[in-house]
């Protein structure tokens, strides 16, 4: 049974940190989203991959706000951007949100998300239930890809979708609004206990975009700690504005984030055949998906 934590959840600080990338058209309304979504005092930091003028519209959004805006000098990808946004954070932060600018977060949702958490110690990260525009559930909490379903759904999922290595992979029967455990939580929002984060180093930099939220769940997955999804609490998430225009891109990334995980899991000589085909199916796949967004 777990340990109850030594203290209520929430009652050393809360931040929240986002990054953005050209996020003009969305982050006003996530900015606006977060004073009604608890009813403690909230930290929030913009960390901005795409900087310009220090006096233009992103700037001036998070600072209207009574937001902290972080330029930084490349954009390193999204997990880089987040670890540099928590490096800023004072220690006293005990929680911190981690949230796309592109998402509507509910009136308390964060402090659903906190009680949930304050249920038992071994719970590193919680996260809620992502709609999208239209309200339709977003499988944000699933279980962690192994290297047999994840060669699976690389070789058959544009010639058979339905296959049973892709009905695994994707957990198409796990959408239940149901509070429970999970092996990872969405990054387009997920409350992250500060000292487990830490101790981590945040999420694995090696990943531009893509995966680093699987990567992060897997590792706490390690530390015998917990990924819960609760959703009593509940967010929206408008679309990825920041890779519209750069789909084939974000295609190829997005295999090649997958690729590097399954690797860094399943590493070894003895396992290299079967790293091999995962390598030529997810290249497969990725050829094809491009050729697909071609006019």
């Amino acid at each position: 049974m777990d340990a109850a934590p030594s203290s209520p959840a929430g009652t050393k600080g809360i931040a929240i940190v986002t990054v953005s990338y050209g996020s003009d058209d969305v982050l006003e309304a996530f900015l606006a989203s977060v004073p009604a979504a608890s009813t403690h005092a909230l930290r929030v930091v913009v960390a901005d991959n795409k900087p310009g003028d220090p006096f233009g519209l992103i700037p001036r959004m998070t600072m209207a706000a009574g937001a902290d805006y972080l330029p930084l000098p490349s954009n390193r990808g999204y997990g880089h951007a987040i670890n540099a946004a928590v490096r800023s954070l004072p220690a006293d932060i005990e929680w911190i949100v981690v949230s796309n600018p592109d998402v509507i977060l509910a009136p308390e949702s964060i402090d659903v998300l906190l009680k949930s958490a304050g249920q038992a110690a071994s719970i590193a990260a919680i996260g809620p239930r992502i709609l999208s525009a239209n309200g339709e559930i977003y499988p944000s909490a699933r279980k962690i890809p192994s290297l047999r379903s994840g060669v699976g759904h690389a070789l058959l999922a544009n010639l058979w979708p339905q296959n049973p290595w892709s009905r695994l992979y994707r957990r198409d029967d796990d959408i239940v609004p149901a509070r429970r455990d999970a092996g990872w939580l969405s990054g387009a929002c997920l409350m992250v206990r500060r000292s487990v984060f830490d101790e981590l180093n945040g999420f694995d930099e090696s990943y531009f975009m893509y995966f680093e939220d699987v990567d992060l769940g897997y590792r706490i997955g390690q530390l015998g700690l917990r990924n819960v999804y609760e959703p009593a609490a509940t967010v929206v998430h408008t679309g990825a504005h920041s890779t519209q225009g750069n789909a084939v891109r974000m295609i190829q990334a997005h295999h090649e984030s997958a690729m590097r995980f399954l690797s860094k899991k399943y590493s070894g000589p003895l396992l290299w055949p079967l790293r091999a085909a995962l390598g030529t199916g997810l290249a497969v796949r990725a050829r094809i998906a491009a050729r697909q967004q071609k006019p």
